[in-house]
């Protein structure tokens, strides 16, 4: 049905033209166009549709439709809103996705466009709103939440406002607090930071200063003392209450309506299929916390404007809350999470309109006035998109899987492969600051995975993990794999024990390439990276017009040059002649010249295909984060992603739709680690079912700091940011205050704490971010401090004269680097012929370098180590009587070094944290 275009709206004639955004605030009832410069800038009385355009591989525009309603618009205003977003789309040829944004509660694909936040003003033109210019600035507080995009919302200025569980930022006319909860996450605090740097440059020109408050940090600063006199003094603050944002709706079963002249009628079924939506109706799916309009291609704009509007009153009627989510996409432009709600949905439904709709689309537009040049414009020639590929100057070795074990092939054999049998690569490259490595499994398509999986890993291990892992299936293979090998060769069968024993097992005949035998070859690619010849049956029917063959006959190698195929192709293919038979020179025949010998060895002459075979669709890449707490298999989706969204807490799958990547922070555990092929596996199947994605694509295992390049390339990657961990929280606010960021391999200068007799046990130790980025001291420190200061205590010693005027800074003392002092530190001078107050400033000077852990292990194991099979949870001769807490320290200086991979000594003087991390890698737990 065409769409009658008499009632878009003027304002839209030429939208959606360019890459970018677009923005209209409803004002008197019609869109008005936002300059760019207030952009982000948002009045909580007011609507506003917003248009974002991207361009796709392909070349074409893809438009996604949002409509922002602030928390005072009024209903009118809101429903106009959604109107004129039906009528945006309608304009720009009806394949955008519309989404219904509430403030306070947008979706993370809306927040990602304003990065870092978006502080709605009071007021508003629309809504009759006047916004007042303050004399006087008033303070501010606001609550923070989200780990990859920051949600802010002003609260009551009030200590009741404030929780144990989340992050708040304080605006003052001079200063910037900011006030992490005890329980509140490294990473929502170190994405409000960016918040707080929003505020600071919009609100205060850049100039103001900026604290950071941390909940139960009892130490007498004088930010904290001011922090807490805004709000009347200390009180200690209560739970966290629940609240509108805390509102989960319960799931279900989704249930689908059809629009009917604007009521709802459900559609009975036993379950939901693609069958069920008919192309010129229009429905409601209703999902719980989420609601989807369906509206069929041989849809009136008048029927979508009414489903919109009904998908409103289902939400009042319903009483669910106003902030629900409302998203529209149109038949055949379904986006992923509409149809994972349906048990059957056919491969190849989605985005299939036929470019003969778009131009029907087009057609009438033009007869409208419209400028259509975007829509008509024809995708441009895409050249091949070349990855960046691997140093060359590395290290090559290949193993064949054979049984339980694996065997070194010999240098002439590297870069053939069998199609029976399963390979390991190793590939050692030269990094910035260390050797790099990747890791890859080969899985002939008649091989069998499982030992190669377990080799694999076993080889992993061996390098401490460090190594990129990748699993090709036959066929699947990408650039930078067959760029190692300058070109691959697959022959049928197999050399391994294994092959031998499947074929054995069902009585097949085995049909191994032999050097005598009759074999030919189809040779495709146009260069190094991307080069493969596979053994195909030796038939006249196997030849292809738009590709060269090798032909190996007893006495004779025949070139097969097919009449489409390009120079490039041909040169190739007369290199690989010499990796398949070095020394032998090749008869080059064109297609319709060859002699009767080729015929007579492939058979008799019969007709075959002249077309290549189609390329795989190329897709945009998307980013998601997998759900480790969950029993079943869920991700994420992350928007308009960078480098910042991979969190060193978390599992991230990058789908680039022809290859898929697991990348694991630094901070996830051994296990998670070892589950990367089972997860990807799982997202392939939920792939392969609704988005066709193969279930052979290439997988990649990546953790955190061994990034190659072909997955960099899909970030604007900063090798700052990764070159070794840093605190997420810390590295932020290093950046807010202009200092070096703290990392692993350049450790936090350390202050010296100084003693408050008034308290004898009171000890303040630095102000600058620990790696927790809270600053304080472990327990088993602080204890250990405490002890060593009061053993220096006497009945002679007085507190006036141990008592400091004042809270004082010291010199940071730089910890020695091992290239300095050896393994081992040198022991500290003794302390016994000084003055009790010497004593005091000697032991406090020396705290920060204070190894307590050091000193328990050497009480707690002198004489008692133990083997590390006997110290694991499931050991079949497990150790009894050990202080479960601290296993590692009953082994010894050998056994500590091969399980941690790190010397016992240097071991524990990494921070804390880098301990913990240490030990999650090893099953001691």
């Amino acid at each position: 049905m065409a769409i009658s275009m008499k009632n878009v709206d003027a304002a839209f004639h030429n939208a959606g033209q360019k890459v970018g955004m677009e923005i209209w605030r409803i004002e008197s009832f019609q869109p008005v166009p936002v300059p760019k410069s207030n952009y982000g800038k948002f009045y909580s009385g007011d609507s506003y549709i917003i248009l974002f355009t991207t361009a796709l591989k392909s070349g074409a525009l893809h438009h996604d439709i949002h409509f922002w309603l602030g928390k005072n618009t009024s209903q009118d205003e809101a429903g106009t809103a959604a109107i004129k977003a039906v009528e945006l789309d309608a304009a720009l040829g009806g394949r955008a996705v519309q989404y219904r944004e509430v403030q306070g509660y947008e979706t993370d694909k809306f927040l990602t466009y304003f990065r870092p936040c978006i502080i709605p003003l009071e007021g508003g033109v629309a809504s009759g709103f006047k916004k007042v210019e303050q004399e006087i600035y008033e303070p501010r507080l606001f609550l923070c939440k989200g780990r990859r995009v920051v949600r802010v919302k002003e609260v009551p200025y009030s200590r009741t406002s404030l929780n144990h569980d989340d992050v708040f930022i304080l605006d003052t006319k001079t200063k910037i607090f900011q006030f992490n909860g005890a329980n509140a996450s490294i990473q929502e605090k170190a994405k409000s930071l960016e918040a707080v740097q929003y505020i600071k440059d919009t609100y205060h020109e850049g100039k103001c200063e900026v604290a950071i408050i941390e909940d139960g940090k009892l130490v007498a600063e004088a930010d904290t003392g001011e922090f807490w006199s805004l709000f009347g003094g200390f009180a200690p603050i209560g739970k966290k209450g629940t609240s509108d944002d805390d509102f989960q709706l319960e799931g279900g079963a989704s249930k689908l309506f059809c629009v009917l002249e604007g009521q709802l009628k459900e559609v009975e079924a036993s379950s939901l299929h693609r069958g069920l939506l008919k192309t010129d109706k229009c429905y409601l799916l209703d999902c719980g916390a989420e609601l989807y309009v369906w509206t069929g291609r041989n849809t009136s704009l008048d029927q979508r404007k009414t489903a919109t509007k009904a998908a409103e009153e289902f939400i009042i009627s319903n009483k669910k809350p106003y902030h629900t989510h409302i998203t529209r996409v149109i038949e055949g432009f379904e986006t992923l999470m509409f149809r994972s709600n349906f048990n059957v949905w056919p491969q190849g439904s989605g985005n299939a309109v036929s470019e003969e709709g778009r131009g029907k689309v087009a057609a009438l537009l033009k007869q409208q006035g419209i400028n259509v040049k975007g829509l008509l414009k024809a995708a441009p020639p895409v050249k091949e998109d070349i990855p960046p590929l691997l140093d060359g100057s590395g290290k090559l070795q290949v193993w064949r899987v054979n049984g339980k074990s694996k065997s070194s092939l010999p240098a002439e054999e590297i870069g053939k492969f069998y199609s029976g049998d399963c390979y390991l690569v190793l590939y050692t490259y030269p990094g910035d600051r260390k050797e790099e490595y990747l890791l890859c499994s080969w899985l002939g398509k008649h091989s069998s995975e499982a030992a190669a999986a377990r080799l694999a890993n076993d080889l992993a291990d061996s390098k401490r993990g460090r190594p990129v892992q990748a699993r090709y299936v036959e066929g699947k293979e990408p650039p930078q794999f067959i760029a190692l090998f300058q070109g691959i060769i697959v022959f049928q069968g197999g050399q391994s024990s294994g092959y031998k024993q499947l074929i054995s097992s069902k009585d097949l005949i085995d049909e191994t390439y032999s050097e005598e035998s009759v074999a030919l070859f189809r040779v495709r690619g146009t260069g190094p990276h991307n080069t493969r010849a596979v053994q195909v049956k030796a038939a006249a029917t196997s030849l292809n017009s738009s590709d060269c063959f090798i032909l190996q006959t007893e006495r004779t190698l025949f070139l097969w040059y097919g009449s489409f195929s390009g120079l490039e192709e041909q040169q190739v293919a007369n290199q690989l002649v010499e990796v398949l038979k070095p020394g032998v020179t090749a008869k080059s025949i064109k297609e319709g010249t060859e002699p009767a010998p080729f015929w007579n060895a492939i058979g008799d002459k019969k007709a075959y295909p002249s077309q290549r075979d189609a390329k795989e669709t190329e897709k945009d890449s998307r980013l998601f984060a997998w759900n480790s707490s969950k029993g079943s298999f869920e991700v994420t989706e992350i928007f308009n992603y960078t480098q910042e969204d991979l969190l060193s807490d978390d599992v991230m799958i990058l789908d680039a739709y022809n290859e898929i990547f697991i990348w694991f922070g630094q901070l996830t555990s051994k296990q998670e680690k070892q589950e990367a092929f089972n997860i990807a596996q799982k997202y392939l199947e939920r792939g392969s079912l609704l988005e066709g994605l193969s279930v052979d694509t290439p997988v990649y295992k990546i953790v955190e700091g061994s990034e190659p390049a072909f997955f960099m390339r899909y970030f604007s990657w900063d090798p700052a940011k990764s070159s070794a961990y840093a605190d997420p929280f810390d590295r932020k606010l290093a950046s807010l205050q202009g200092r070096p960021i703290q990392t692993v391999e350049n450790p936090p200068k350390k202050r010296t704490p100084v003693v408050d007799a008034g308290e004898a046990g009171s000890i303040e130790k630095g102000t600058g971010p620990s790696p927790n980025g809270s600053g304080a001291s472990s327990a088993t420190q602080r204890k250990a401090a405490l002890a060593a200061l009061s053993s220096v205590f006497n009945a002679s010693t007085t507190s006036e004269a141990l008592k400091p005027p004042s809270f004082r800074k010291s010199p940071s003392i730089k910890s020695p680097s091992a290239e300095e002092t050896g393994p081992e530190s040198p022991p500290q001078p003794p302390v016994t012929d000084l003055s009790p107050q010497a004593k005091v400033e000697s032991l406090v000077t020396s705290l920060p370098e204070l190894n307590l852990a050091t000193e328990e292990v050497e009480n707690d194991t002198k004489a008692l180590t133990y083997g590390y099979e006997q110290l694991k949870v499931k050991s079949a001769d497990p150790v009894d009587g050990i202080d479960v807490t601290k296993r590692e320290s009953y082994l010894s200086s050998a056994e500590f070094e091969r399980v941690f991979g790190i010397a016992q000594t240097h071991f524990y003087k990494l921070p804390k944290w880098k301990q913990d991390q240490l030990k999650r890698g090893v099953d001691l737990f």
